[in-house]
């Protein structure tokens, strides 16, 4: 058992879009992610996804009950995205984001693309 230093962790990668898995709680990953720019609009069938900010600003565009709408997300704050629920993350600059999601959780959910990462590396 050790202790994690997330800046440290971030330091070992620069790639973007592509979750890099730092432990595991019970059934639940615990990811890191580096984004800037749009993801793919995508939802996820049976599980839910937490959202941490580490460092910049996390926009969240949600498709829910026919209706569209936009999260900012800064350093420090987290959302929850329920199962089901359409969503596309995008920043304007660099973003770092923790994850908290299921171990069967696919970064593009129900959507096939180029963005789709299906051998996380363990780092």
């Amino acid at each position: 058992m050790d202790k994690t230093n997330l800046a440290q962790k971030f330091s070992l990668f620069s790639d973007q879009f592509s979750p890099k898995i730092i432990g595991e709680v019970n059934d639940l990953h615990v990811k890191l992610v580096k984004l800037q720019g749009e993801f793919v609009w995508h939802r996820h069938d049976v599980e839910d996804e937490l959202f941490f900010v580490v460092k910049g600003a996390l926009k969240m565009a949600v498709r829910d009950g026919g209706s569209e709408r936009e999260i900012v997300i800064l350093p420090g704050e987290f959302l929850i995205i329920p199962h089901g629920v359409e969503h596309r993350p995008s920043a304007d600059e660099e973003t770092h984001i923790m994850l908290l999601e299921p171990k069967t959780t696919l970064n593009t959910g129900n959507v096939e693309s180029e963005r789709t990462v299906r051998q996380l590396q363990r780092i």
